[in-house]
């Protein structure tokens, strides 16, 4: 319970080894709203200062250690924590490899790169990615760029869901290596087409989890281009084949002068495109085919 010292200060146990003591000069009525509650912003800065050794400042100076102490102490401790969260990663990557021969070997200057970036990571879900990037790096060296782990290493849990979301919607052409996320299809205008409704059909990326700012983050992350591209116009008959993860779709012109338009994925974007699991979303292939209907044919072949 907070112990009041005057009309104006109350004295509150941070709760350390040492039962030291922090006085922050308000109130007495609100500090003891604020103590009522575990998760006020005040208790989680105290209580990651205590975790990160950095909670020096609000210590009594008698009581303190000495400042370079402090610092070995946070130190040490931080080191032990990297050593923690690297050791976790391996051992969940063990469980991705496979043992067979592998021909070429991993790249030492590349796995020493991924031990810089990967040691300050301690969430569970990110630790997974992380292991599975390493595991996919040494079953099939060059699968990762040193560009792509530092991109990754920048995202927060919110951006890697963002990409599973675009995943669960993207389509891969025939190399599977050019990743897109089809936005709409139009005809391009002419004396007989200018006024109908039909000439065009947007895609609501919005009601996926991919609202236009989504996409931005996804650009900001150097995962898309957020300059949408198209296919050459395509002529009555014509089209192309796209895969829809396990699903290939043929897509063929009803009309003369039909485009589609793409968000693509960039290198670094379809590079960790690899570490999401195959979780079409089968909504967004039933827009699509509904959407398209008067401009293309789309059949399936799995």
């Amino acid at each position: 319970m907070p112990k009041s010292t005057d009309s104006n200060s109350t004295e509150l146990s941070v709760g350390n080894d040492d039962n030291k003591n922090l006085v922050i000069d308000q109130p007495e009525s609100t500090v003891k709203k604020k103590s009522a509650s575990p998760a006020s912003s005040q208790m989680q800065l105290l209580t990651l200062a205590k975790q990160f050794d950095v909670d020096g400042a609000f210590i009594a100076a008698e009581k303190q250690m000495p400042l370079e102490d402090r610092a070995q102490k946070r130190e040490r401790k931080e080191n032990l924590r990297k050593q923690q969260n690297l050791e976790a990663i391996m051992k969940r990557a063990v469980q991705y490899c496979s043992d067979q021969q592998v021909a070429d070997r991993a790249d030492q200057d590349w796995f020493t790169r991924f031990i810089d970036l990967a040691e300050g990571i301690s969430n569970k879900t990110m630790q997974d990615l992380w292991a599975k990037i390493l595991a996919g790096e040494i079953s099939s060296p060059g699968s990762f760029s040193l560009k792509a782990l530092k991109a990754f290493r920048t995202m927060s849990i919110y951006e890697a869901k963002l990409l599973a979301k675009a995943c669960a919607v993207a389509v891969k052409d025939s190399s599977r290596k050019n990743i897109r996320i089809i936005s709409k299809t139009y005809q391009i205008p002419g004396l007989l087409n200018f006024f109908s409704k039909d000439r065009e059909h947007n895609i609501n990326l919005n009601q996926f989890g991919l609202s236009y700012a989504e996409l931005l983050t996804l650009a900001d992350n150097h995962l898309l281009f957020i300059q949408e591209t198209e296919t050459t116009a395509f002529a009555k008959g014509e089209g192309l084949q796209l895969h829809f993860h396990s699903t290939s779709l043929n897509f063929s012109a009803k009309k003369n002068n039909t485009v589609l338009c793409f968000y693509k994925f960039t290198p670094i974007g379809a590079e960790l495109a690899q570490l999401i699991s195959d979780n079409p979303d089968i909504g967004y292939l039933n827009l699509i085919k509904s959407k398209f209907d008067t401009l293309f044919s789309i059949s399936e072949t799995n």
